[in-house]
């Protein structure tokens, strides 16, 4: 883990300045975030980075994880699945049963934080806790929440309210509460393995082992196997732009342990790209972050053509590599991309194929986006900038006049 002062070269040294300034006003103060899984998906892996630089700005954070069964995940992930508005049969006993488990980890978690912060709906009950124990309570929302289905937001609803602040990635995520809303995106850490600069060698060596030729073109796009990633429809706008382009695809991820659907997902992908030499699926194991970083470095273009999506951190991790990207205009994406300045948003597979082509033959105009996307990066969504965003909250917390409200 990098100290914090290696950051100065990137962000400058009164952006870490800020940062101690902020922490002093939260000396003495225990931040607690408790989440559902230790790895895989963005909210792992941002708390991995996360936690030991607020220790090293001297505050005291921890980080909690619930525990719960094979039923208990598949009742959340079509919570999840609803909240981005697909249809689910979520029973009654499904939600009781969830309430349970909850109420176990209630039970059994030691919270010792002046501030409880308990990130997406998984552990989202245990505020039942507030009134006994008091503290102050957030609830970070990771996930795409511009049309969520009524029936689970009206039962999230009543826990969300009992919290003092609701956190969310993007302003189309707001909902109607009666609890201040803040807006905080997510970040990338630019010195994690995932992200810091490479050597040829070493992208060299990731490619060899994946079979991937460096003299065509790469096309990829890293997420996990999901439904809602559309791994299935980067392979249909592959199939339409090959006769055009002479380039490989790969789709490398993985999954996360509280997501069943994802060996069902990567069963599809694999029936998809059949038998074509040219489409490369990778499944990557938690520890693959230098693979991932050296696949997006030796892309000629990055995709994430996701139908729905929280904010979409690898969008991030490629801009940031200089890499031109084209992603579905849903969740955070937007922020993160200008259309035609930054990047390319799309809506559909034959848009999506039609600039995917446009890209591939105008390499000096694809080099543009990146570099335009990769200084869009450095001044809106690098860990810094999440930390100092982080730590206003908390101290605001003390301070309700001070509260920011999203829209």
């Amino acid at each position: 883990m990098p100290e914090i002062k290696e950051y100065v070269d990137i962000v400058g040294q009164s952006v870490i300045d800020e940062l101690y300034i902020f922490a002093r006003h939260l000396q003495g103060k225990t931040i607690q975030n408790i989440n559902s899984t230790p790895v895989g998906g963005g909210v792992a892996e941002i708390l991995t980075r996360m936690v030991p630089l607020l220790r090293q700005l001297e505050i005291d954070a921890r980080w909690d994880v619930i525990k719960g069964n094979e039923r208990f995940f598949s009742i959340t992930k079509s919570m999840h699945n609803a909240l981005h508005g697909a249809a689910e049969n979520i029973s009654a006993d499904d939600l009781e049963y969830f309430t349970q488990v909850n109420r176990e980890n209630a039970a059994e978690i030691n919270f010792v934080g002046d501030i409880v912060f308990v990130h997406d709906p998984q552990p989202i009950i245990l505020i039942e806790r507030k009134q006994e124990l008091g503290k102050k309570w957030i609830w970070r929302c990771h996930i795409d929440f511009t049309e969520p289905d009524p029936n689970v937001m009206s039962f999230l609803k009543n826990y969300i309210e009992q919290y003092d602040a609701a956190v969310f990635s993007a302003p189309s995520f707001s909902r109607k509460l009666a609890i201040p809303q803040v807006l905080i995106s997510p970040s990338i850490d630019p010195l994690s393995d995932k992200n810091r600069e490479l050597t040829d060698h070493e992208i060299e060596t990731v490619l060899n082992r994946f079979n991937l030729d460096r003299s065509r073109p790469i096309v990829t796009q890293i997420s996990r196997f999901d439904y809602l990633k559309d791994p299935v429809g980067v392979i249909q706008v592959f199939k339409l732009i090959k006769r055009y382009a002479d380039c490989q695809l790969v789709l490398a991820g993985g999954g996360a342990t509280d997501d069943p659907e994802g060996a069902k997902v990567l069963e599809e992908v694999n029936a998809a790209a059949a038998d074509d030499p040219d489409i490369h699926v990778i499944f990557l194991p938690p520890s693959s972050d230098i693979e991932i970083n050296a696949l997006q470095r030796a892309s000629a273009v990055v995709m994430q053509k996701s139908l729905k999506e929280g904010f979409g951190l690898t969008v991030a991790e490629a801009l940031w590599k200089g890499r031109p990207v084209i992603a579905s205009a849903v969740g955070g994406i937007p922020l993160q991309i200008t259309h035609k300045y930054s990047g390319i948003l799309t809506y559909s597979i034959e848009g999506t194929a039609y600039y995917l082509k446009q890209l591939l033959n105008d390499p000096e105009y694809a080099e543009k986006l990146g570099a335009n996307g990769r200084e869009h990066i450095r001044n809106n969504f690098l860990i810094t900038r999440h930390i100092r965003d982080y730590l206003m909250l908390f101290i605001s917390l003390y301070h309700d006049e001070d509260m920011i409200y999203l829209g």
